[in-house]
């Protein structure tokens, strides 16, 4: 092994980024300007790409493009979505688009052209383990430079007295279907792997997606789009009862404020566990837009007699699955409210069954001991990012996209981004680089919220009531 090109400095650095997705992206674009913060992020994919999979032509981010890597914290920053449109001579053009939501593959454009601009960005680069040094009070970081190819080329090692995870997501497949996206024949994939198989998938006899959620829609609409007319031979499915809309009502969305994050953070935890669960349609809906296309592009094939051949079939499992022969699948399902069983036999399925969390157990096998953990052993993060350890160790490990337990739904949500990264960086450095809003919602979540988030200035004065004279 050779020793990996980019020099370590002598001194331990401030911070370790592990994951270079839009979360860490974030980050190392605010912490750009303060030249005082020493810091690295490191990915071991070759390049930055999100969601390479759902990039659909037409396909929309559900969040405003004021939801970028920094606008929220800083709308002066180089690194926003407008100066990445100026840069590019586009920015009117996007003026009089009047768009508000962007599509999915201009967003990432734009954090690439970040991506690519950013110094102390290293890709292909594995982070192998991190232990804590109480020698040294710092954490030590192994790591992996990887050739073109994925293999390693050199191993290296840093310190630092600070580190962020942003390791993100990984498509999740049930268990009933692991099998099947395994073993080669018939196309049975995730929808993270959609644009690479399509072709396959457009030219199957029979497809079914699985997933009633943003993704699921985009698919079943891109699939309904490019098949013949009366010959479709789709069918959707999906375990909630309906093909719900996402809730987008304006005081529904302050759910994805800092105020909602830090009461949701004050919760107990049984009640946080159980909000949760019943809060998906905040974050799991599908665009109404979406769906308002579906519905007219369905409606549109019916206009010259006969009803389209799909079938949209909400409120169903598929208990299990397996291969006919070696060319088609049949998924056994069931139906959650009728109690109802029965089989469905197709060429090619898409599993838009969403994503969870990276387990974080591997990376932090060398903390393991100086973790606290809840009562279903899951790392307690305190308001601040910083995940809860022994008192002993004297540096923080922060976590992005990995404390939905802990702070809510809004944890995974990209209009966030840039207020966790700031807070992240206002408690790094013990100062306030980015003065943050002390109250974001009109809505106050619990009885005994005060109204000191409310700045002195912004308080209404009371006037003497007039007493009417005799």
């Amino acid at each position: 092994m050779t020793i990996p090109p980019h020099s370590e400095p002598a001194s331990p650095r401030d911070l370790v980024g592990i994951g270079i997705g839009p979360c860490n992206l974030s980050l190392a674009a605010l912490a750009h300007p303060l030249a005082e913060l020493d810091t690295v992020f490191y990915e071991q994919r070759p390049g930055f790409d999100w969601h390479p999979g759902l990039l659909i032509e037409g396909a929309t981010i559900q969040v405003p493009f004021l939801a970028d890597l920094v606008t929220l914290a800083d709308p002066t920053s180089s690194w926003s979505f407008l100066n990445y449109l100026r840069t590019r001579e586009r920015i009117f053009p996007f003026y009089f688009s009047e768009r508000f939501h962007i599509q999915r593959a201009e967003y990432d454009a734009y954090c690439r052209w970040v991506a690519q601009s950013l110094p102390g960005l290293h890709f292909r680069h594995q982070v192998d383990a991190v232990r804590w040094n109480p020698e040294r009070d710092v954490f030590e970081v192994d790591f992996t430079q990887l050739d073109a190819d994925g293999e390693a080329e050199a191993l290296g090692r840093t310190y630092t007295r600070n580190i962020v995870l942003g390791v993100g997501t990984a498509p999740y497949v049930p268990d009933p279907l692991q099998p099947l996206v395994e073993a080669p024949g018939v196309p049975v994939l995730h929808a993270a792997d959609y644009l690479a198989h399509r072709d396959t998938v457009l030219a199957a006899g029979h497809v079914t997606v699985v997933g009633s959620g943003q993704s699921g829609a985009e698919i079943f609409l891109d699939l309904l789009r490019h098949r013949p007319a009366g010959r479709e031979k789709l069918h959707w499915i999906g375990r909630t009862e309906a093909f719900a809309p996402m809730e987008y009502s304006k005081l529904g969305l302050e759910h994805f404020t800092p105020d909602y994050t830090r009461y949701f953070h004050a919760l107990a935890e049984p009640v946080r566990d159980r909000l949760v669960a019943a809060q998906w349609q905040l974050h799991k809906g599908i665009d109404a837009g979406t769906l308002a296309a579906i519905h007219d592009e369905l409606y549109r094939r019916t206009l010259d007699g006969g009803w389209p051949d799909a079938s949209l079939t909400p409120g169903v499992r598929v208990r299990t699955a397996g291969r006919i022969a070696t060319t088609r699948v049949e998924l056994h399902l069931e139906h959650l409210q009728q109690d109802s069983r029965s089989r469905l036999t197709t060429d090619a399925v898409v599993l838009a069954t969403g994503y969870r969390e990276r387990p974080l157990g591997r990376i932090l096998a060398g903390l393991d001991p100086y973790l606290r953990r809840d009562s279903s052993e899951r790392p307690r993060v305190d308001e601040e990012f910083r995940l809860v350890l022994d008192p002993s160790v004297t540096g923080s490990v922060y976590v992005q996209n990995a404390e939905v337990h802990t702070h809510g739904v809004g944890a995974p949500d990209l209009g966030l981004a840039a207020w966790r990264s700031a807070t992240i960086l206002n408690s790094l450095s013990g100062k306030e680089p980015y003065p943050l809003p002390v109250r974001t919602a009109f809505t106050t979540f619990g009885l005994d919220e005060s109204h000191s988030r409310v700045p002195q200035a912004r308080q209404t004065r009371r006037l003497t009531p007039l007493v009417e004279e005799r």
